[in-house]
């Protein structure tokens, strides 16, 4: 991809729209108090970093733009992005700054904040807005709603759990690879959702982690059915193809999903597994994972794992809920969101059950389901190096929509009393600054791993 061409159309005459005494623009990148979460895991800046602003132009790459965008019906700043060629190796001219990755922070919280290095291109840091934003939003928006879930799961785990914490990192697997729109799309977001937890079905995301994080296996999976798999059988043959499975991939200390809805989800638990192949199930030394696939999704799940307890027996745990036998569990991975989980994790405490018999599978409401106003993302610009070397703070201040106020002056993020406090730069006297420099003039400063960005999201710091 032609570096230049990774913007929007309006960009490209810009350069020539800023004051002629500016020598330097500072914007920075939030999501706005107001959306779905009142906080964000950060996460998914060095992918773009390493993947996309690494790329050098070339003098081939200038021609292409010009050629593209001056017929689009733009003017084309040709002796800027020549000067990147020749004075700057093909290296864009910018500093970028970023908290680091994996922390949660408040909405309202700058993430990130770009100026350029070079006073020729103060247009630069907002040319990238495009290209920029999309690599902040997207895997930061999957990273905080798993982490949403995640304390969801987490909450019900310890009301309900002897051992939570060995429970929940497998609690709610990755099922978006095919709802997403590309393999990248699946990659980015299928590594945001893996670092709140290890269970995943997008291969992608195992990609992406070894390749930009240094993480050479960040998820797993267990052999699963799906419905071709089943109904090719026949439905006279059910029994047949529950038993292969158990067949080909039970045994001791192995799981195994078989997605049990094909004709009658009731009838496959209460007569196949709890008669037919009980016995088989039990004796495995393995553990079967029933998967119901349709009907309500709030309830079916609970009804499944109600009617295992009574085929296959529980045990009471010391906080006093139910555990099914470890020969069985339940996965439920259709109609999958936030709110589902809370729903079947209260039902099931509600009937004495504890959130260890259950895991859930998200697809497009993990990897899909967002958009830029999910948490209402936005790169602003807040200040302007003229050539006497102050800074002057800009900002929007609609009166149509204060919601839509922008921050004024070049940023700093520090801690205080324990919760991150944004403030103007100038103001931050002795204090630490968490923006951090992380890029700058084609030059990667922090490279963080996949261990260390868990780490901080499981802190919460």
């Amino acid at each position: 991809m032609n570096l230049i061409l990774n913007s929007d159309s309006y960009k490209y005459s810009h350069f020539a729209q800023y004051p002629p005494e500016t020598a330097a623009i500072s914007a920075y990148i939030e999501a706005r108090p107001g959306g779905k979460h009142d906080h964000v895991l950060f996460f998914g800046l060095q992918m773009f970093l390493k993947d996309y602003l690494s790329r050098k132009i070339t003098m081939a790459d200038v021609d292409e733009a010009e050629e593209m965008i001056t017929a689009h019906g733009l003017p084309f700043h040709r002796e800027g992005f020549e000067t990147i060629v020749t004075r700057h190796d093909g290296h864009f001219p910018l500093l970028i700054e970023a908290l680091p990755e994996g922390m949660v922070a408040p909405t309202g919280t700058p993430l990130v904040q770009v100026r350029n290095t070079d006073p020729d291109f103060f247009w630069l840091p907002t040319f990238i807005e495009t290209a920029l934003l999309r690599a902040v939003w997207y895997p930061s928006t999957v990273a905080t709603v798993s982490h949403g879930a995640r304390q969801i799961i987490a909450a019900s785990l310890e009301r309900t759990c002897d051992a939570p914490d060995d429970v929940l990192p497998f609690r709610l697997h990755d099922f978006g690879a095919r709802g997403a729109t590309s393999l990248e799309q699946a990659g980015i977001g299928g590594v945001a959702h893996l670092v709140s937890f290890m269970g995943t079905d997008t291969v992608s995301a195992l990609v992406y982690a070894r390749r930009f994080y240094h993480e050479q296996m960040a998820g797993f999976s267990i052999p699963a059915a799906e419905h071709s798999t089943m109904t090719s059988w026949g439905e006279d043959r059910e029994t047949e193809a529950y038993r292969n499975m158990l067949t080909q991939f039970a045994g001791p200390g192995k799981l195994v999903a078989v997605v049990s809805d094909s004709y009658d989800l009731y009838r496959a638990v209460k007569t196949i597994w709890g008669e037919e192949l009980k016995a088989e199930v039990e004796a495995s030394g393995g553990t079967l994972v029933v998967r119901p696939d349709s009907g309500d999704a709030t309830r079916v799940p609970v009804d499944t794992v109600q009617m295992l307890g009574e085929i296959f027996g529980f045990s009471i745990n010391a906080k006093g809920y139910k555990v099914l036998n470890p020969a069985v569990r339940v996965i439920q991975g259709d109609g999958v969101t936030p709110e589902t989980i809370r729903l079947i994790l209260g039902r099931l405490e509600d009937k004495g059950w504890s959130a260890e018999n259950i895991a859930f599978g998200m697809g497009a409401g993990l990897l899909q389901k967002v958009n830029r106003d999910t948490l209402r993302f936005a790169m602003k610009a807040n200040a302007r190096l003229d050539d006497d070397g102050q800074w002057h703070g800009i900002n929007k201040n609609p009166k149509t929509d204060p919601g839509k106020a922008s921050k004024r002056y070049r940023q700093a993020v520090v801690r205080e009393n324990g919760k991150l406090l944004a403030m103007p730069l100038k103001d931050i006297g002795e204090r630490e600054n968490l923006l951090q420099p992380v890029w700058q003039d084609g030059e990667l400063l922090v490279d963080w791993t996949f261990a260390e960005i868990r780490e901080r999201a499981a802190s919460n710091k």
